[in-house]
C-alpha cells in the first residue's frame, strides 16, 4: 500500500512579541492559536494578525514547528 500524506495539517501560531519578551524574562506566558492549513496551497509559513491577551493588542502571530 502507498503511504498516505494528509493535505491539511495542524499548525500552531505563536505571538512574536511575547517570544521576544519571554527571552528577556519580562513575561510569564506566550499566547498561541491552533489552526489548519492546506500543505499544497500554502507551502510557506503562515503569519496572521491576532489578538494577544498578554500584550493586550493585535500582534503578528507566526507559525512554529510542532
Amino acid at each position: 500500500m502507498a503511504k498516505v500524506k494528509y493535505i491539511r495539517i495542524i499548525v500552531i501560531l505563536e505571538c512574536t512579541c511575547c517570544v521576544q519578551r519571554c527571552v528577556n524574562k519580562e513575561l510569564s506566558g506566550i499566547y498561541r492559536y491552533i489552526t489548519q492549513k492546506n500543505r499544497h496551497n500554502t507551502p510557506n509559513k503562515l503569519e496572521f494578525r491576532k489578538f494577544c491577551r498578554y500584550c493586550q493588542k493585535y500582534t503578528i502571530h507566526g507559525e512554529i514547528k510542532k
